[in-house]
């Protein structure tokens, strides 16, 4: 290892690269979140069960999204990420636009698993070029801006979402999701540099990247990731089956439309849960300097917090009482995530960066993002066989106790957070 006595990218050079790669973050959910928002009209229209909703959101998806995302992330280790990152934009954008043709469940289910293939390409390069333009003092807070993709993601594929379907049908979403993805491409391959790996620590690696075999025992013999992992996975599999089946479940306990949802949801999720990662992050930031601890101890801290109040959003007697318990959920939402990817950077070693974040993601995705919905959507057609009175929401109820479990992972990260940060940057 040799060190750099190269200088940081100017604050005006990073500050325009992490607003373009937090656009495409955006982009990338507004394509996912454009299903989920017209989960209902799209049921209707293909005659589908809420097993098969949670396929279409979930498991498709995320088998492809998963396990793409780990060669894609060693290609990034040694290759130039900006390249991967625009070539990814391309293929997930063409094909949300391609969903919209869709005739039936399957060749639905084909097109969201293209949408999983180019999506694969997209967070691990990202991260791996936010951790080298930003020091360890303010990467959570960089990566909570980034991280706000997913809140406005979110946010945009709700109201554009609902929009389009009340004036042109569900079809035409996809479209108009799709195209303006190709658009940014072009704005990130002309605009965005390949940054110096190392240089926000002022240190470079020039040896090439660990074999994978080398980089999995790294990975796993830094408990602290591990445990942090769980405890990531454990929330995320309730967030996501809550990102996928609130809007349905408001839409069928009060008796509303996709546009009666769209706008106080994409509010709360994507504008107070943007709000709240990049608050927190900078909280977390803060309190890190002194204590690396925090990083487990802020995801454990948020999740204890959200918990009773999602509880009383399922209990809520009316709408406007459900909007108001989920603010909180919302707004500590996102920073789990923004967490996670902090972890993949400071608890390894340069030239594993990128394939650490695709390992994050890897989990975080098959099981959470592929397991969440599908369990919450089988209990939900398990509960309606039986005659429950509100089988989905019923079924959300379940998927609580795994942000409990999230709390003890959490608290066993900490222990050994600190000295597995120092450990992997003297590695």
């Amino acid at each position: 290892m040799t060190h750099s006595t190269s200088s940081p990218a100017r604050p005006i050079n990073r500050s325009w690269v992490l607003a373009v790669l937090t656009l495409v973050y955006t982009f990338n959910h507004v394509d996912r979140q454009i299903l989920v928002t017209l989960l209902e009209p799209i049921k209707a229209d293909l005659g589908l069960l809420d097993s098969q909703l949670g396929l279409l959101t979930g498991l498709a998806f995320a088998a492809f999204y998963a396990t793409l995302g780990i060669p894609v992330a060693m290609w990034a280790d040694r290759g130039n990420r900006r390249n991967i990152i625009v070539l990814a934009l391309t293929i997930w954008s063409g094909m949300t636009a391609i969903s919209g043709l869709a005739g039936n469940f399957w060749h639905l289910l084909l097109a969201r698993m293209g949408v999983g293939v180019g999506e694969a390409g997209g967070t691990p390069p990202a991260t791996s070029m936010i951790a080298d333009l930003y020091p360890p003092q303010q990467r959570a807070f960089a990566l909570g801006i980034y991280t706000t993709g997913i809140g406005l993601g979110i946010m945009i594929g709700y109201i554009l979402g609902a929009f389009v379907y009340a004036h042109f049908g569900w079809r035409a979403a996809f479209f108009v999701a799709g195209i303006p993805g190709l658009i940014l491409a072009l704005l990130l391959r002309l605009t965005v540099r390949e940054p110096i790996r190392g240089q926000s620590e002022s240190r470079a690696d020039d040896l090439p990247a660990p074999p994978v075999l080398e980089t999995l025992k790294f990975i796993l013999s830094q408990s602290s990731f591990l445990w942090l992992l769980l405890g990531c996975l454990s929330i995320c599999i309730s967030a996501n089956a809550f990102v996928a089946f609130t809007s349905s479940h408001l839409q069928r306990l009060y008796v509303l439309t996709p546009a009666d949802v769209s706008i106080p949801l994409g509010l709360l999720i994507g504008g107070v849960g943007g709000a709240g990662a990049i608050i927190l992050g900078r909280v977390c930031d803060r309190l890190s300097r002194n204590d690396l601890r925090w990083r487990p101890w802020m995801i454990a801290i948020c999740s204890a917090v959200a918990l009773p109040f999602a509880w009383m959003f399922l209990q809520a007697p009316t709408v406007g009482q459900a909007y108001l318990w989920n603010v909180v959920p919302s707004f500590v939402g996102l920073i789990y995530a923004s967490i996670a990817y902090t972890a993949a950077q400071e608890l390894v070693k340069l030239r594993m960066r990128a394939f650490a974040s695709a390992f994050t993601l890897f989990c975080l995705t098959l099981v959470g993002i592929g397991g969440g919905p599908w369990i919450a959507g089988s209990l939900s057609d398990m509960f309606s066989a039986q005659g429950v009175a509100v089988p989905l929401g019923h079924a959300l109820e379940f998927m609580l106790v795994f942000n409990g479990l999230s709390i003890v992972c959490l608290l066993m990260s900490a222990r050994t957070y600190r000295a597995d940060a120092i450990r992997a940057a003297q590695a």
